[in-house]
This record gives C-alpha cells, structure tokens and sequence, in this order.
C-alpha cells in the first residue's frame, strides 16, 4: 500500500467530476462505525458530499434539506467489495458496468474492484483506460479495474505492471486462475515494487483440483461427484506466502474457504508476511451438504467446504486473521447453470444479498456480532490502497441505510443483476439496504422507501 491511501472516489464512476451539493438529514439513526469509534442515535447531516455533522438526536441541520425519518434504522459506513465480476468485456449477456454496479449500491456498496479474467483479459493500458471512460459513463457506483499479472492469464509471460498502473489498474490478478509456476510470481512479486499494485491471488492447485466439480469429503463420495481437496489451496496459499516473505513483497488472498486456509494465513501472518485475505459471505453460511441437491446454483470454486471449514472461517473472521468479506459476485447467463451439476459454470451472484444474509443468518443468531460484521465488509479497500469508508465528520460521505427488521424473500422482487444465479434465491432474510450513498451522492434507494420518503 502506498504510505497515504487514496479515497474511494478516486476510482471511476458516473459521478466523476461532478459536484455534491444537497443536503441530507437523516434523523435519529442508530450510527455503527466501529473502526472510527462510533456507536449511538445521531441526526447523519451530509453536505458538499462529505459527512459534515453526527448531531444530537433532532438537533441536525435541516435547512434546504431532505429529511430521511431514520429512526429504528441502522446508518453503517458503506461496504466495499474488492472481489467482484463485471464480465465487461466479452461477456455483457450475463453483466455489464451498469447492471453490475447497479447490484453493488443495491447491497449498500460505495465502491467494488472487477477482476481482469474477462473476454479478452485486460491484460494491457489500453483496456484499463476504455473500461474507465465506460465506468465514467456507467457505473453506479466508484469502480475500479483490475489488470492482470500475466499476459492472456497464461500464467507465462508477465503484463507490463508499471505501464498498467500508469494507466489507472487498481491491483492485479489472474482470478479464475492460480499462478501454476512459482518462478513467474517471484519476478511479478519482484516488479511489484515498481509498479506499486496488490497482487490478488487466486490459490489453488490445479494437479490436486483437476475436474473436481465439489468439495472432497462425505458428500462429494456420497454423489460419486469428483472433489476438489481442500489442500490444494492451502498448500498454494503457503508457497505463496514464503515467495512473499522472501521477496518483501505483499499479497492478497482470495475467497479463503478451508480450515487449513486460515491456518496457513495464520501461520504467514505470525511470521511478519504482508499477506491479507477475504471470505464470501456463501462460504461463512453454507456447506457442502447443499450441493447434495445437485443444483448448481451451490456450485463455486472454491467450493463450499464441510462445517468444520465454515467454522473455521467464522472464527478467522473473529479473531482478525481474515481481513475483509467480499462476495466474488460472479454471474453467469441461465443457459450456462441450468445443465447438469458437473456442466455447470461455477460461481453465484452475491452483491445484493451480501449484507443482509450475514445480519440473518450469523449475527441475529449471536454468531458474530454486528461490529465485526460492519468492519469487516469494508475493510476490503485497505488492501489495495483505499482509505476506507467512514461515518467520522470531515469523511467523504459513502453510507448505507439499514432496516435491521425489514422481511424479504431473495429474488422476489427481481434483481439489479442482469444474472440471477443466487444461491440464496428463496431464502428469507431479516435486514434489507434501504438507502446507499456513494462519494456524497445516493446511488440507491429501496423502492418502497423511495415511494414513502417522497410522500
């Protein structure tokens, strides 16, 4: 990370250039923003695009504003997802900028990084500096664009780094695919000091999970499905971490989601490694025991891994040794997951749900408390140079609006995705977004809120 980190509204976005010049009062909101030290029921005044006042309950400036009745609701610091795909270019049948960031400030986000393995890989400046003039005109929310750390993500020959950070890259990776050879991510490790980018990894080792379709374990065995084991991205998270301690250089996990994972990253951590890692909120709350349906909709890579995994992953999250939640928002159009289970695309779309499934199923339930869950979805800025959200007055103004008794079923109502491909379709959640402001500007509001703050 570069020694002072650049605001979220340094990435691209519709609102780019534009100023901020209402005024919002959000009246009597429960207030969370652990990292900033501030909890309790404040009136949110946002002016000029930045948190200009947490004022006394009703004491809030409400000249020439709009005024949100904000009681029994929860105002958090907006979430960031640095794990997501946008499938532009290439693959705008199952999303696009628009439709993908439209899903991002539906889930409460103020900011998300799209991952390079599209059609082609943005593998060079030029594709950096079209997909940002296309998020100047499209995206709802600041975007950022990966590149990729080798060229075509043949795992070969490495892209020009220092050129694609010129160009506006937010990090690197070749997410979807691992770095097989050690040698070729030593010298992109070795290049990282000049570029100055996060690599982000995707950890696993295709000689151990070659045409695995699941989890290795009681119910890959039980379906006769081939398994993906565990170990293969464990054993690669370790190799990646030594090259890393070796070199000085600093790293990024992907999508953790074994126990082993955890330890590994444990281990690295301990030994003064500059690694970070993420979780998915579909691996904190499931288990291989859906796919015993064999609906696709539970098919992913990594997969989702047995109960002693899940656990092991709530507790990394506890105790700090995860860093960040980010959901790898990964659409895919119907024809490609309505096929038989081993046919199917893996992956699951997870921005619109992210946040409420985590509220419904770990912290109602006293699992995790809502601190850490609050810290921990925005945390995944930090490691790519970001200075994440705050609810501090003088922040720039990126919050979300959260109905922590709100009932809705998932799907329902449709989507902001243009893909559907949830596994949580059906599911009944407590919790909703109501409303998210991004870089001061609201780039979302709930529809039925919408209609009874306007009456």
């Amino acid at each position: 990370m570069s020694a002072e980190a650049s605001p979220i509204s340094s990435l691209d976005w519709r609102g780019t250039g534009s100023e901020a010049e209402d005024v919002l009062v959000l009246r009597r909101a429960s207030v969370l923003d652990p990292a900033a030290g501030i909890d309790g029921v404040h009136d949110v005044v946002v002016r000029a695009g930045a948190i200009a006042e947490l004022a006394a309950p009703d004491a809030g400036e409400a000249s020439n504003a709009e005024v949100v009745d904000a009681e029994g609701l929860c105002a958090f610091p907006a979430f960031f997802d640095p794990h997501v795909h946008l499938r532009t270019p290439g693959g705008e049948d199952a999303e696009d900028i628009e439709t993908g960031t439209r899903a991002a400030a539906a889930g409460g986000y103020c900011g998300v990084l799209a991952m390079a393995n599209t059609e082609p890989p943005v593998d060079d400046a030029v594709a950096i500096t079209s997909l940002r003039e296309r998020a100047r005109a499209e995206a709802a929310v600041p975007t950022g664009f990966l590149a990729c750390v080798t060229r075509g993500m043949r795992g070969e020959e490495l892209t020009e780094m220092a050129e694609l950070a010129e160009a506006g890259a937010a990090g690197l990776s070749d997410d979807g695919l691992p770095i097989r050879s050690a040698r070729v991510l030593r010298r992109a490790l070795q290049y990282q000091r000049l570029a100055g980018l996060q690599i982000a990894l995707h950890e696993e080792d295709p000689e151990l999970s070659a045409g695995g379709a699941m989890h290795e374990g009681v119910a890959s065995a039980a379906l006769g499905v081939a398994g993906i084991p565990s170990v293969s991205e464990s054993t690669m998270i370790a190799r990646d971490a030594a090259l890393a301690s070796y070199e000085e250089a600093r790293i990024h996990v992907q999508h953790l989601s074994a126990r082993e994972s955890v330890e590994a990253v444990a281990a690295a951590k301990a030994a003064g490694v500059a690694i970070t890692c993420e979780v998915t909120p579909h691996h904190l709350t499931l288990t291989d025991d859906e796919v015993r349906s064999l609906d696709s909709r539970f098919k992913m890579n990594p997969p989702l891994r047995s109960e002693d995994d899940r656990q092991a992953l709530i507790d990394g999250l506890r105790s700090g040794t995860i860093d960040c939640i980010a959901t790898d928002h990964a659409p895919h159009p119907v024809e490609r997951k309505e096929v038989p289970f081993e046919q199917a695309a893996m992956g699951v779309t997870g921005l619109e749900t992210a946040f409420s499934v985590l509220h419904s199923e770990l912290v109602r339930p006293g699992v995790l408390d809502l601190a850490t869950v609050v810290e921990r979805m925005g945390a995944g800025a930090a490691p790519f140079g970001l200075t994440r959200a705050s609810l501090a007055p003088g922040s720039e103004a990126n919050l979300v609006l959260f109905d922590p008794e709100a009932e809705w079923e998932v799907g329902a109502e449709g989507w902001e995705s243009r893909s559907h491909n949830s596994c949580f379709t059906g599911l009944r959640l407590h919790g909703r977004v109501l409303m998210t402001i991004a870089a001061g500007r609201v780039a979302y509001r709930q529809r039925a809120f919408a209609m009874a703050v306007a009456s």
